[in-house]
């Protein structure tokens, strides 16, 4: 059995706490922030997928921008998917961009892309 001298203390000092607390406050901003944006681009994939559907331009275009407003999809537009035919299939390509201002000329840039299965 080990004996401490009184003067040996374990543990995490007030400065140490304080540090720490301020790293996972500014970590739970930034995901505050995050987290919607995939959450939106989880509606887009699905939103896609549905348009895929359509047979013709305009019909995917219609399918999704009702997609679009049943989920509240405000980062892209039906005039932003790239719409083709791969053999007999509609492929839906989409991609953007988000841009989350974190403080000062610091900003958060997620590039997000996608296509339907």
């Amino acid at each position: 059995m080990k004996h401490r001298l009184p003067t040996q203390q374990l543990g995490l000092s007030l400065l140490g706490m304080l540090f720490i607390g301020i790293v996972l406050a500014a970590i739970g901003l930034v995901g505050a922030q995050v987290i919607p944006t995939v959450f939106e681009y989880v509606a887009i994939d699905k939103a896609v997928n549905k348009a895929k559907a359509g047979t013709t331009v305009l019909e995917v275009r219609a399918i999704f921008d009702k997609a679009a407003s049943v989920d509240f999809i405000t980062s892209i537009t039906s005039n932003d998917l790239e719409i083709a035919k791969d053999s007999d299939q509609v492929v839906v390509a989409y991609a953007y961009q988000r841009e989350i201002h974190l403080f000062g000329p610091a900003w958060l840039l997620l590039k997000y892309s996608g296509r339907s299965k």
